[in-house]
């Protein structure tokens, strides 16, 4: 377990902590008053065109989790596994529909909240004291009608691009896990990149991805019959609060990892709640990527050496939503 502490660094109280990340970090009004994207922006054409050729073999992985009622949730803050329904079934609806020539179909529909299985966080996701992102008051952007500025839609396109595996718990874990509860500080970031190679190396426009092990264990649980245990919203290893920097320095388009809340459980201040968040998203502007698949992935980057590829991983384009469900697709 690292011996990492927080209060060494930033003190004892974590709005106080919050407030100086936030003043010093702020990437408000980087691309203009109006902006929506946040740290996307980063990831621009050139970056985009140059990714393409990271795929250079054609294996294709899938970061995401199966979207169904075995999912991770159970019920807290509203978050429920997907619901599956048939609104038509085929041949039980033919006669009725009238259809000719022996045609039937199926039709289906799913009700389910949009950050329940493998997803993005939207830059409206949360906000510090009533302020969203890029200075705009939080009451006026997202409303009952939805995020009215800036929605996840307007990213719907431009998550395309460098993908890099930061697998931190193959390089500091045992058997490749990270025990809950341990805080990954920027330290143990650049030792991951030192240890990968320079495959690794980290640079603006990317989106990273740091596998910690936790979703392995819990899919142990889940073989065993013991369910997800706590997975969603329990102890998790996780990022420090002290990675901001590292964030906010390396101008990276988003982050995701194989985790709940990306940032480290227990939060490091007791009765805090999502710190992280609270400077990466409405300061920032950093999309977070939350309960994404890395194993299959971290196995092929571990057996060829190569922690980089093309990655696909844009959220649906569902108007004004804060938050999306997403299929990243990783191709090496």
């Amino acid at each position: 377990m690292t011996t990492h502490d927080i209060t060494a660094e930033f003190g004892t109280d974590p709005e106080a902590a919050i407030a100086a990340a936030a003043k010093r970090l702020s990437n408000w009004n980087r691309w203009g008053a109006d902006d929506v994207r946040g740290t996307v922006n980063f990831l621009d054409e050139p970056l985009r065109a140059a990714a393409a050729g990271l795929a250079r073999h054609g294996r294709s992985f899938s970061l995401a989790l199966p979207f169904d009622e075995n999912g991770p949730q159970f019920g807290w803050k509203r978050r429920v596994n997907p619901v599956h329904t048939m609104t038509s079934t085929g041949m039980d609806t033919a006669e009725q529909m009238g259809l000719p020539h022996g045609l039937s179909v199926a039709d289906d529909m799913v009700f389910m909240p949009l950050q329940c299985s493998t997803q993005w966080d939207g830059l409206g996701h949360c906000f510090d004291h009533g302020v969203a992102w890029n200075g705009r008051v939080a009451r006026e952007t997202v409303t009952s009608e939805g995020d009215l500025v800036t929605g996840i839609e307007h990213v719907a396109a431009p998550l395309v691009g460098r993908g890099v595996l930061l697998d931190v718990g193959r390089a500091f874990g045992t058997r490749g896990e990270l025990p809950d509860g341990f805080p990954i500080t920027s330290a143990e970031l650049r030792e991951t990149i030192r240890v990968q190679g320079p495959t690794s190396a980290v640079g603006r426009g990317d989106i990273v991805l740091i596998r910690t092990g936790q979703l392995t264990r819990a899919r142990r649980g889940v073989a065993a019959g013991n369910g997800w245990g706590a997975y969603a919203g329990g102890p998790a290893p996780g990022l420090s609060f002290e990675t901001l920097g590292w964030l906010h320095d390396t101008e990276i388009a988003a982050i995701a990892t194989d985790t709940w809340g990306v940032e480290v459980r227990p939060n490091e201040w007791p009765d805090a709640m999502q710190p992280l968040h609270q400077v990466a998203l409405p300061h920032l502007g950093l999309l977070l990527g939350e309960m994404w698949d890395l194993d299959e992935l971290g196995a092929d980057c571990a057996r060829d050496g190569v922690h980089e590829f093309l990655l696909a991983a844009q959220p649906l384009p569902f108007t004004g939503a804060v938050g999306s469900p997403v299929n990243p697709v990783a191709v090496k």
